[in-house]
């Protein structure tokens, strides 16, 4: 691999951003193309598919065979509020393989002994993402019906275009909730709420897996068109 190629290649990496190194068998000529320079690649279908998964692999093209070496960033999920439901989703979604945050700034609710073996930050949410930012790779769940907590990472969760945005509450919250949003100048919110999949969940734990289940959904949809989503 040339230098200026792997340092393009790690530069993207530091920065939590996908990319795929892209070899010819017959050549070894290699490139490195960023996801969001894929959707314009004459690769873009099968590069799509390749970020999506995160899997590498070998493709045949009109040209020939080459080899796709895919680079994504380990998926995390931040929870705001430390819930019945976030006790629940935790060692779910560790065992998905993500990455999990809990932030609540309730010292009551955001305890080592209800949290055992998880990243547990007991500070307001906007000082916490200040430190560690939101990116594209993070999906953002705010459950704690409170809008002095929610609100902010919700902001910043559609300001990041982080990959699944959730907020627990009725449809009737969430109205009052997409009105202060878009009084602060977000609009058209692409936000899940009622949060997690329809299975008609009704416990912490039930709903815990509606939501996991939903961010998958998310993850592995990533930059597909409607009919491709229609068709997954």
């Amino acid at each position: 691999m040339r230098l200026s190629l792997l340092q393009d290649l790690n530069a993207e990496r530091a920065a939590r951003r996908a990319a795929i190194v892209v070899t010819e068998i017959a050549t070894g000529a290699q490139r490195l193309v960023r996801e969001s320079d894929a959707p314009g690649d004459p690769l873009a279908e099968a590069l799509g598919a390749a970020f999506r998964s995160g899997k590498s692999g070998m493709v045949k093209t009109e040209s020939g065979e080459v080899f796709l070496n895919v680079h994504v960033p380990p998926a995390r999920i931040v929870v705001i509020g430390a819930v019945h439901i976030s006790q629940a989703l935790a060692p779910m979604a560790r065992l998905a393989g993500f990455d999990v945050e809990i932030v609540d700034p309730r010292t009551a609710f955001a305890t080592p002994e209800r949290f055992p073996d998880v990243a547990l930050t007991a500070e307001w949410p906007e000082d916490v993402l200040k430190a560690r930012p939101l990116d594209a790779y993070t999906a953002l769940v705010a459950v704690t019906h409170d809008p002095k907590i929610d609100d902010l990472p919700l902001r910043a969760a559609l300001s990041a275009g982080c990959f699944y945005v959730g907020a627990l509450g009725s449809r009737k919250t969430h109205a009052s909730r997409m009105t202060r949003l878009s009084e602060s100048g977000v609009d058209g919110a692409p936000i899940e709420a009622p949060i997690g999949l329809d299975i008609g969940a009704a416990t912490p734990a039930e709903i815990a897996v509606a939501v996991l289940g939903s961010i998958i959904r998310a993850l592995r949809r990533r930059g597909m068109t409607a009919d491709q989503a229609r068709a997954a």
